[in-house]
């Protein structure tokens, strides 16, 4: 019996992969809007050629071929974006992922606004990390509070500064009663 057969069962299980989730969602992201300026290019020729037809008259979309890529980002820009990209957090990836198609299937942007509208979702996405951080952080710190030893009463009418009124007030009898209110007393006994 051969044991070639359990070698290659072996080397034929996936290995976990050697890249750090920060990377992956760089890469996941990064992907995302190479595909998107693609396919918005796409779009675009498609309208010009459209455009084109219905002035010419004629067709000649079978003789060309498909045009290399015409715009691609500068490197500072790329910089930047992936710099924006680095701080997002792996479980905002496939949200600012959803937002970022639904923008772009909404307003059909140029390929050169592709980058802006990009850039404007990973901005969205960090400020609703930023608030749901701070909302979370007060949330602990209220429940980390120390609970009845600190507790201060408030009281509005207690005051240290004495008046004149508790002076009279203190030396005067009660006042008597309503007359909604009967008075209690005990019967006098004969």
């Amino acid at each position: 019996m051969s044991l070639i057969p359990w070698l290659r069962w072996s080397e034929a299980l996936p290995r976990p992969s050697s890249r750090s989730p920060a990377e992956m969602v760089l890469d996941t992201l990064m992907m995302e809007l190479l595909g998107q300026m693609r396919e918005a290019e796409r779009q675009q020729r498609e309208r010009s050629n459209a455009v084109r037809k219905i002035c010419t008259g004629v067709d000649y979309s079978w003789l060309a071929s498909t045009p290399r890529a015409t715009y691609d980002l500068s490197p500072g820009e790329r910089l930047q974006l992936e710099d924006v990209c680095a701080k997002i957090h792996p479980s905002y990836c496939g949200p600012a992922i959803l937002r970022f198609r639904q923008l772009m299937a909404e307003q059909e942007p140029e390929v050169q606004e592709v980058s802006r509208l990009f850039h404007s979702v990973l901005q969205e996405v960090l400020d609703r990390m930023k608030q749901e951080e701070e909302a979370h952080k007060l949330t602990r710190q209220w429940s980390l509070r120390p609970r009845g030893r600190t507790r201060a009463r408030i009281s509005p009418f207690a005051s240290d500064i004495r008046t004149i009124s508790e002076d009279v007030e203190r030396d005067a009898r009660p006042p008597p009663r309503t007359w909604s209110m009967p008075e209690f007393r005990a019967p006098k006994e004969d």
